[in-house]
């Protein structure tokens, strides 16, 4: 098995090097960066507007590198006496370092859909909810939670831009290094990834990887694209992906 790992830096470099340590030959082609989002300076405010009991969404890490980053420089500290809740473990942890405060998390699978069947998530009337995302994503969560009753709004806390990398340049360099098993972990990535690379490269390489991603909805995707070898990981950190990959 030869492996690329597609998720960002520096996330994607952290995971090439434990599998490389494990003894795997894989590699790293970040298809995403981020950048600050556009509502950063409306965030102190839209935190000031919450009630006791209102609801905060933490949809990834990387809301929570920026958002903290933002809040400490204007002076602002995470309200206490709101419920918080996070996509996965990962973003608990850095909700937890960042603001001392916990977050209910899903603990099998790390998605939206599974998220939203806590218990005290199926009625929200009279609750204000807040989502701190990037641009975009997620809308299966805003649409579900106003649905419930919930007033939504949704804060754009970083933004994600696709890397620029020449298609067929790169479908020589990884078909050349035996590449046959591709990490990717979001929807956003995987039609970046099936967009890179020339027709020919799909058809006689591309899909016919095995693709390790990261939810249901991601792997029926990758379906529709027309990969047939597909792997859910049973979440999307690190460690996950981990054990989805040593169990290939």
């Amino acid at each position: 098995m030869t492996i690329l790992v597609t998720r960002p830096s520096p996330a994607a470099e952290a995971l090439v090097e434990r599998l490389q340590r494990a003894g795997r030959v894989a590699w790293s082609l970040p298809l995403i960066e981020f950048t600050p989002g556009q509502d950063l300076a409306l965030l102190p405010q839209q935190l000031a507007a919450l009630h006791p009991g209102d609801l905060v969404f933490i949809v990834s890490q990387h809301a929570i590198h920026y958002a903290a980053a933002h809040l400490r420089q204007a002076g602002f500290t995470w309200p206490a006496t709101v419920n918080y809740y996070a996509i996965g473990r990962c973003s608990a942890l850095a909700l937890h370092a960042a603001s001392g405060h916990a977050a209910a998390y899903p603990r099998e699978r790390e998605t939206s859909e599974t998220l939203l069947q806590f218990r005290d998530l199926h009625r929200l009337t009279g609750k204000r909810a807040l989502i701190l995302r990037g641009n975009g994503g997620r809308e299966l969560l805003a649409d579900t939670l106003a649905q419930r009753g919930a007033t939504v709004t949704l804060s754009e806390c970083y933004q994600r831009c696709a890397k620029y990398y020449e298609g067929a340049l790169e479908g020589r360099r990884w078909r050349d290094r035996g590449i046959n098993t591709i990490v990717v972990t979001s929807g956003e990535m995987l039609q970046q990834l099936y967009s890179l690379f020339p027709a020919i490269d799909r058809e006689e390489w591309l899909l016919h990887c095995r693709l390790i991603v990261v939810s249901e909805r991601l792997a029926t995707l990758a379906r529709e694209c027309g990969w047939r070898e597909i792997t859910v990981a049973d979440g999307a950190d690190n460690d996950a992906l981990m054990r989805a990959l040593q169990q290939t």
